[in-house]
């Protein structure tokens, strides 16, 4: 795809969009390509980036300009209303101006902590209950190891769950180095061996240092252009380096080009399976008139 990419374009209002950001291993630059994907998204539509890891694995608590109440002010045993969840979200800084936002934990790093969900489904129902219509999942799973752990223990994983879900379009990270690869390409045949929908998903090939990838991350890249949507090369910016994604709007034009390049994939992946325009998604429904109680739920 071009560096050029423009932006995507809005989903229908009643359309909405997930994308599971998974990892090849760590350090595969999962945050990094969820908030670019998120940042990008924003300048069309509502977005959100869901940080499903615990507060101490996670730098999302630092990256928020407007740091929001925080998952804790959601409590997961009563409904909750769209403008409470809504509250609960961080801001960051978006190009042209725009801002997108950040569902993560924001106690102190000494509090006892915060227990999450481990149902993708349970992250999907926020997302919509919050009225984000793209909701990017910065998931915490090495993705090989959970589908082979959960083969194992003959139950579904995680990846698969996600997969599972509705509109979901899986973005799968790696360093592009050769270790990298070869953790992705071990990733790609757990994903095959277990039926997982790799003709959908996209490929993001973050690089760690200036120049030309080696040659067996660009032979990687090849070969697995035949077997999932698309391979996109987010490249190396110190900016995000030094700072991660606080100052979203700070980035390298080729970065932000890369992220349009990745949004675009994913839109037109979804509109592959699903057809253009996207179809109406499931919408909150009211659970009480009263100003007391949570005003929506997502039904199951």
């Amino acid at each position: 795809m071009s560096k050029r990419s423009s932006a995507p374009k809005p989903l229908p209002a009643h359309a909405r969009l997930l994308i599971p950001v998974l990892g090849a291993a760590g350090g595969s630059g999962r945050s990094v390509t969820a908030g670019l994907l998120a940042a990008v998204f924003a300048s069309a539509m509502p977005s959100v980036v869901l940080d499903t890891v615990p507060r101490t694995a996670s730098p999302w608590p630092y990256w928020g300009a407007e740091p929001g109440a925080g998952l804790a002010s959601i409590p997961p045993d009563q409904p909750a209303s769209r403008q409470r969840i809504q509250d609960a979200a961080a801001r960051c800084p978006a190009p042209e101006g725009r801002s997108w936002q950040v569902l993560t934990d924001h106690q102190e790093w000494s509090r006892s902590p915060l227990p999450l969900p481990d149902d993708p489904a349970a992250w999907r129902q926020l997302a919509a209950a919050g009225g984000w219509q793209v909701a990017v999942a910065d998931t915490g799973n090495a993705m090989a190891h959970d589908i082979i752990t959960a083969r194992c223990a003959g139950r579904a994983g995680q990846t698969a769950a996600w997969c599972a879900l509705p509109f979901c379009i899986p973005v799968l990270c790696a360093a592009a180095t050769g270790p990298g690869v070869q953790a992705l390409q071990l990733a790609v045949k757990a994903a095959v061996a277990e039926g997982l929908p790799l003709q959908r998903m996209v490929i993001a090939l973050a690089e760690t240092t200036e120049g030309r990838p080696p040659s067996p991350v660009r032979a990687a890249a090849a070969m697995l252009r035949s077997h999932v949507y698309a391979v996109v090369t987010v490249p190396y910016d110190p900016h995000i380096r030094t700072y991660g994604m606080s100052d979203a709007h700070r980035i390298r034009p080729k970065t932000l080009a890369a992220g349009n390049d990745l949004a675009r994939a994913v839109l037109a992946s979804a509109h592959q399976v699903w057809g253009d325009p996207l179809p109406a998604a499931p919408a909150p429904a009211p659970l009480s008139s009263s100003p007391h109680v949570a005003s929506e739920k997502v039904p199951a």
